[in-house]
């Protein structure tokens, strides 16, 4: 490797520090802004115009708060968990390319990377948990574990599904196979299951089991605070933005898309890339406020009896589709029948539940025997 690669690749590594650092600052506003819309609230009005200064604000509360250290705690494994949580979310970010030539490292098993090194975060949070002397981290991090367990395996199948329409591991590849036909009119099903299990993964509203406020009072991060609490806080919004990213590239098509590209060369590719991942945020942050947290119980239900098994069908459906060269139109049917038959499967479920806790009567007769 030469010296002038090396400069190419830490001042593609600083850019992009650069960039999720303001990303995740115009998230934590956005975020306030559209649920406060959806709550018919007005969010942050005081810091600046319309409350713009308020991340900068918040940023700055971080830098200047004391940090502190409970007396018991293992202080190597404390020091840490932060860095081991904050940093996958920031090396994934190496082979997710904007456009075809805006990537700081493309590798041609650039999914299998993104997999294996996305998991590691949750290695952070059972650390966190693990070193705290805390009950209430113990269980957030036992939580974090069981979660993180549960939601691999769909978000895998859901990605493998991709992968075997596309061929290759290649993200820049399977976007140019989407320039036609994005993936996600023959994978809506694959589409929802990635999406789903991958806030499972992130434990966003309404899978934030590890962290409920209301029960563990932070989990695994209670007894953080200052910058180490903030590495936590930059590694969610940061993997946020990047499972969109890669909702993105997987299923909408990446930077491909009409107009803007033919008006403005290669700026035109990042607008179509930044208006679809901020559409998918959107849709995150609307599910935050539309939801009600899951019990403990809920979640893991939802995810060993029903999103695994609908992943697996999906997966089977797709093997069937490129083995027998069905037409697109034709694997969207089957998709929807399928989405249709697990809708169905899940009411009866809750009918059959509701009917089995439902109270009877007793007459005092029968009663007093």
């Amino acid at each position: 490797m030469t010296l002038d690669t090396l400069l190419d690749i830490v001042l593609r590594l600083v850019a992009m520090l650069l960039f999720l650092t303001v990303t995740v600052l115009a998230l934590t506003y956005l975020e306030r802004k559209v649920l406060a819309r959806i709550q018919q609230r007005v969010g942050p009005m005081l810091t600046g115009p319309w409350g713009l200064l308020q991340p900068i604000a918040d940023a700055l509360k971080l830098l200047v708060k004391e940090d502190l250290m409970p007396a018991k705690v293992d202080r190597v494994l404390f020091w840490m968990a932060p860095l081991v949580v904050f940093v996958p979310a920031f090396v994934i970010w190496v082979t997710i390319p904007f456009t075809r030539d805006l990537v700081v490292r493309n590798l041609d098993l650039g999914v299998f990377f993104i997999v294996a090194v996305s998991g590691l975060s949750a290695a952070g949070m059972v650390m966190a948990g693990l070193s705290s002397g805390n009950k209430y981290a113990l269980l957030g991090a036992a939580r974090a574990a069981a979660q993180l367990i549960s939601y691999e395996l769909p978000v895998v199948f859901a990605i493998l599904a991709v992968v075997m329409i596309a061929g290759s591991l290649d993200l820049r590849e399977i976007v140019l196979k989407q320039n036609v036909t994005p993936y996600i009119v023959v994978q809506p099903v694959g589409f929802l299951l990635f999406v789903m299990a991958g806030l499972a993964e992130l434990g966003r509203t309404p899978f934030d089991i590890p962290s409920a406020e209301s029960e563990l009072m932070g989990g695994p991060m209670i007894e953080y605070s200052g910058m180490h609490w903030a590495m936590f806080f930059l590694a969610e919004y940061a993997n946020t933005f990047a499972l969109a990213a890669l909702a993105t590239l997987l299923y909408l098509g990446g930077w491909e898309g009409p107009v803007l590209p033919a008006l403005l060369g290669p700026v035109g590719n990042v607008l179509w890339f930044l208006i679809k991942c901020y559409l998918v945020i959107m849709l995150i942050f609307w599910v935050r406020s539309a939801m009600p947290r899951l019990r403990v119980d809920q979640l893991l239900s939802l995810a060993w009896k029903g999103l695994l098994s609908l992943s697996f069908a999906n997966l089977l459906l797709m093997a069937f589709y490129r083995y027998m060269g069905w037409s697109d139109m034709v694997m969207l049917a089957l998709s929807l029948a399928l989405a249709a038959g697990a809708l169905y499967g899940l009411a009866r479920r809750r009918r059959a539940a509701a009917a089995q806790s439902r109270l009877r009567l007793v007459p005092r007769e029968e009663f007093v025997r």
